[in-house]
């Protein structure tokens, strides 16, 4: 595979439309190294504040910078420990004393480089400083750059509820580098793929059926499929964010097609106990199995998932929490609408639909079922 610091291969771009927010998404494989010349070219640029998370800062942290400054852009760098518990208050005040202490001004700009806690959490940042600063997302992580850099939302979570504190803040652009994934630690990369399965079963159901026929070279990180894959799940999110950017339509509660499940489990057990991406292939299967109960679904369907998820060695069974906790969380998920619970339901393999008024009762059965998975 080409390495990150590669001359930048050709590249694919893929347009978000929102209007004066519109912005492009630049994938290709070695396009790293044109980052400087990228950010410069979207905006005039005099301070950028880079944050990025212990992990990734030691593989393209200084490269990053260095890019950026030799445009002549004064550069902040900014640090955070890796994984969950950073997208916190606490974290999130240490990163505002810090660009502030720098000198950060309306004019500042905020680059994300990580995967999607730090893109989440750097957005945040970027929405609230000074009442908002223009920002640029550079995703490391598979998750992140199918699924968290691109649409906006972004945030930091609460003790007792994840992503319940934020904004859409809407980046600049979106430079994603496929070849930065060889860094990327297996499960970490293996937690992505369970976001790429998602938009198969919610959008796109020829893509569903590459996916099941490509396990193996998805595995093996294979470029072309890697390139292939980033490119089909950000043009379907694409399309969805341009038509419900605030999720005022229901129409983009679609993509958290397993998310209410998955944000429970994640609470429950612990931020950090499971990658995100874990949490959402055992949240989609307990979606599925509800949609059977439904008598919207069929059983074909969900073993379906069940097989590609278990192939490309995601989790798949529920684990043994306290079940009062994890209906206690599902009732605080941002779906509620007037304290009655609502999941996207699949119906088949390419078409969900946001179900109001699900009966708690059904929906811990179809955790409880997984169980047995």
């Amino acid at each position: 595979m080409p390495a990150a610091n590669s001359g930048s291969a050709a590249s694919q771009t893929v347009h978000v439309p929102l209007g004066d927010r519109s912005y492009d998404i630049s994938i290709g494989t070695g396009n790293l190294v044109d980052v400087g010349r990228w950010v410069t070219s979207l905006r005039s640029v005099t301070h950028a504040v880079v944050i990025s998370d212990a992990n990734v800062a030691k593989h393209y942290q200084q490269r990053v910078e260095e890019a950026i400054a030799a445009e002549g852009v004064r550069v902040t760098s900014l640090v955070v420990p890796a994984g969950e518990p950073s997208k916190s208050v606490s974290t999130a005040q240490s990163l505002w004393e810090a660009a502030l202490a720098d000198r950060v001004d309306r004019k500042s700009v905020v680059v994300a480089l990580g995967g999607g806690v730090v893109g989440d959490l750097a957005g945040f940042i970027a929405a609230t400083m000074t009442r908002g600063l223009d920002f640029f997302q550079i995703p490391t992580s598979l998750l992140a750059q199918v699924d968290s850099s691109v649409g906006g939302k972004v945030g930091i979570n609460l003790p007792s509820a994840k992503n319940i504190v934020g904004a859409f803040w809407q980046p600049k652009g979106v430079l994603i580098d496929t070849a930065v994934l060889e860094t990327l630690p297996r499960r970490e990369y293996l937690s992505g793929l369970a976001e790429v399965v998602k938009y198969g079963v919610t959008l796109d159901a020829e893509f569903f059926s590459y996916l099941e026929a490509n396990v193996q070279p998805m595995l093996d990180r294979d470029p072309a499929v890697l390139q292939k894959i980033v490119a089909r799940s950000c043009e379907l999110k694409a399309q969805v964010v341009a038509e419900d950017e605030t999720e005022t339509t229901g129409l983009r509660a679609i993509l958290n097609y397993g998310h209410t499940y998955c944000h429970a489990l994640e609470t429950v057990a612990g931020y950090g106990e499971y990658l995100h991406g874990e949490a959402v292939s055992v949240g989609m299967l307990c979606a599925s199995r509800l949609g059977e109960k439904l008598g919207v679904f069929d059983a074909e369907s969900t073993q379906r998932q069940f097989k590609l998820l278990s192939a490309l060695e995601l989790p798949v069974a529920t684990p043994k929490l306290d079940e009062r906790a994890i209906l206690s969380v599902m009732q605080r998920d941002k779906k509620v609408e007037h304290g009655k619970l609502r999941f996207i339901v699949p119906h088949r393999i390419g078409k969900v639909v946001l179900t109001p008024d699900v009966p708690s009762d059904l929906a811990m059965d179809a955790w409880r079922e997984g169980c047995e998975a």
